[in-house]
């Protein structure tokens, strides 16, 4: 990644050197996060922390439609789950439609640590990106809306605020 990201653009098109610089970055980020104790997922492990993303995301579900969203067997979700009941971040109940069911949503503990673990990755993020100018983190601003306007997370209602989506950020 030693080119210029203009010539590398010309020389390899966007798709390969942009998807290879995003990897990059995705990676230190995910370094960064695990080295820290700022942002460390403990005391869950982030296999962990994605069960409670989608949780968040989904309200209630069972465990084999959260062993699908996961793409993951169930008895292993199974024994994430348990480990997240013991700590207070999910709540299970008996389904009222089918007693052997268990349904599975996050508890208002797991909530509040969701909340706080993404609050100290944004610090963290937002002090990398203060060393950035104001061109540069409009540009990824716009970047980043793009990406999760393609993987659907944008027309969940987790909309963008209209100073980034104007391209004014």
């Amino acid at each position: 990644m030693s080119r210029r990201p203009e010539e590398a653009l010309r020389q390899d098109g966007a798709g390969g050197y942009v998807a290879s610089m995003a990897r990059e970055v995705l990676e230190l980020v995910e370094v960064l996060w695990s080295q820290g104790e700022r942002v460390s997922t403990a005391p869950v492990s982030s296999s962990q922390v994605r069960v409670l993303y989608v949780l968040e995301r989904e309200g209630v579900v069972n465990l084999r439609t959260l062993a699908e969203k996961l793409d993951s067997m169930p008895p292993s979700v199974s024994r994430m789950c348990d480990r997240l009941h013991a700590v207070g971040f999910i709540e299970r109940n008996h389904s009222s439609s089918d007693r052997r069911e268990l349904e599975l949503r996050l508890s208002r503990r797991g909530a509040s640590y969701l909340e706080a673990l993404r609050a100290r990755r944004e610090e963290v993020l937002g002090e990398l990106l203060g060393r950035m100018s104001a061109t540069e983190r409009a540009m990824l601003a716009r970047g980043l809306v793009g990406i999760r306007a393609v993987t659907g997370d944008a027309a969940s209602g987790r909309g963008e605020p209209e100073a980034v989506a104007s391209g004014s950020a």
